[in-house]
């Protein structure tokens, strides 16, 4: 699975750009003050500054603002303070708009001031960026029809449903469609802004940058890692969900499909295809979909070798749950094991 999808190009900066973090009542503070240290820090370090790196010159003129301007309360309940939605003029113009997430996001899409003024500048900036469900605001404003973008795992099927023009895919950590780049959840918002760092002036500034924030320039793995599990709906067919709870039950079980079509008493054509329909994943894709989140437990919680959890959920071999678990999560076992384990 893809973790980021962006190739870096140089793109030179030699004056001050200005970037505008547009943000407004419940928002999710990260997604906002995030990118902005970021976008500051980088501006230290090409101009010299305390991070003990110069760059080609240039840097950031970072603005946080609202519709109406002035204290904005975030989700959290912490208090920011915003100007007031800037009119970009040919002396001042707008380099980089970025459209922070939140809870609030939902209200704020229906504030007629701030999305006007959105798809009015958006077109004149020389890119736009979104960062967790700030996506939805680049909807609604109609910036993102039959573009590829990404947003929170956990908002990306009802991006889906509510703009069905959009191609979203929940995994990558951000995403660049053009001159509009989307991004995963909350600290997602980082790593956009690194990348975009990036892209003005080269990998040593963004290294630098991201080495004094104390993380990846580039994050390994996709939004899978962290995702919770989301499971297939249950089937409304009785003899399908016994079918769904006997695999669950019993993870490393048989469950080949003849196995489980002599269980619903059915041909296994006829027990397949109705699966399908009524779970929405053939019966192989679920079977693996229960082994690897019983993979996933084992690994977070036990101290258990990769040969012996392999067995025990249903892989067989080490090799073959590395396969599975490299194609469907974006990372290695063992690497997951190092972030999520939570036993000592």
């Amino acid at each position: 699975m893809a973790r980021v999808q962006a190739e870096v190009v140089l793109t030179p900066v030699t004056e001050l750009s200005h970037v505008v973090i547009v943000g407004f009542p419940g928002m999710q503070s990260l997604d906002a003050v995030g990118p902005f240290e970021v976008f500051s820090s980088a501006t230290q370090v090409v101009q010299g500054g305390a991070h003990g790196a110069r760059g080609a010159g240039g840097g950031y003129r970072v603005s946080l603002v609202s519709s109406a301007g002035g204290a904005v309360t975030c989700e959290s309940g912490l208090g920011v303070a915003t100007a007031a939605l800037p009119e970009p003029t040919a002396e001042q113009p707008i380099d980089t708009l970025v459209l922070a997430g939140g809870w609030g996001v939902f209200d704020a899409r229906h504030d007629p001031v701030l999305m006007s003024w959105i798809a009015a500048v958006a077109p004149r900036c020389r890119r736009v960026a979104t960062v967790c469900t700030g996506t939805f605001l680049a909807a609604q404003a109609g910036l993102l029809d039959g573009r590829r973008v990404t947003t929170h795992w956990a908002r990306a099927e009802r991006l889906q449903q509510e703009f069905p023009s959009l191609i979203v895919d929940p995994d990558p950590i951000y995403v660049r469609d053009g001159a509009i780049w989307t991004s995963a959840g909350v600290t997602a918002g980082i790593d956009l802004s690194l990348a975009l760092v990036e892209q003005d002036h080269g990998t040593s500034v963004a290294q630098t940058v991201a080495r004094w924030l104390v993380m990846f320039l580039h994050r390994p793995g996709g939004q899978t890692q962290f995702a919770a599990p989301v499971w297939a709906p249950r089937a409304e067919r009785s003899t399908m969900r016994a079918v769904q709870a006997l695999v669950e039950a019993a993870p490393g079980g048989d469950h080949r499909v003849p196995v489980l079509a002599a269980a619903a008493a059915m041909s296994e054509r006829h027990f397949s295809r109705v699966f399908t329909e009524e779970v929405g994943d053939s019966p192989g894709r679920y079977v693996e979909r229960v082994r690897l989140e019983a993979a996933r437990r084992e690994l977070e919680t036990t101290g258990d070798t990769l040969d012996v959890i392999a067995a025990r959920c249903g892989f067989g071999t080490s090799e073959t749950l590395r396969r599975s678990f490299q194609r469907r999560i974006g990372v290695a076992p063992d690497a997951y094991r190092r972030r999520f384990r939570t036993v000592a």
